[in-house]
C-alpha cells in the first residue's frame, strides 16, 4: 500500500489530524454525510430517552421502569460508541500506524478501557 499524506484517504473518514500552530495536534474526524446523520439520528432519539427517563423520575415513576429505561439508554449510547471506535480503528488508527505514530496504540487502549467502564 503506498503512503498517503494525512489529508488524503480512501477510508470512510477524513485524516483525523492535523498540525496545529502551538506544535500540538487538533484532532479532528470527518465523517461521511451518511454516518453523520446516522450517528446524529441516533443521538437524538438517546436524547430523547434521557429527557423521558427525567420527566418519569418527575412523575415518581416506578424505580423498576426508570431503571429499565436507564438500560435501554445506556445500551443505545453503546451502541453509538462501538460505531465510532470502529470507524476510528478503520481510518484514524491505520493512518497513524502507516505514519509510524505507533503511540496511537497507547491512546486506543486508553479509550478502549474507558468505554468498558
Amino acid at each position: 500500500m503506498a503512503v498517503r499524506n494525512r489529508t488524503e484517504t480512501t477510508h470512510e473518514h477524513e485524516s483525523c489530524q492535523i498540525s496545529g500552530e502551538d506544535g500540538k495536534i487538533p484532532r479532528k474526524s470527518h465523517h461521511s454525510e451518511e454516518t453523520k446523520n446516522n450517528l446524529i439520528s441516533r443521538l437524538n432519539r438517546i436524547e430523547g430517552q434521557i429527557r423521558g427517563i427525567k420527566g418519569m423520575v418527575e412523575k415518581d415513576t416506578y424505580c423498576d421502569d426508570v431503571l429499565n429505561q436507564i438500560a435501554a439508554a445506556q445500551s443505545a449510547l453503546n451502541s453509538v460508541g462501538k460505531l465510532l471506535l470502529e470507524g476510528h480503528m478503520r481510518s484514524c488508527v491505520i493512518e497513524r500506524i502507516e505514519a509510524g505514530e505507533t503511540e496511537v496504540i497507547d491512546e486506543l487502549l486508553i479509550t478502549v478501557n474507558k468505554l468498558m467502564k
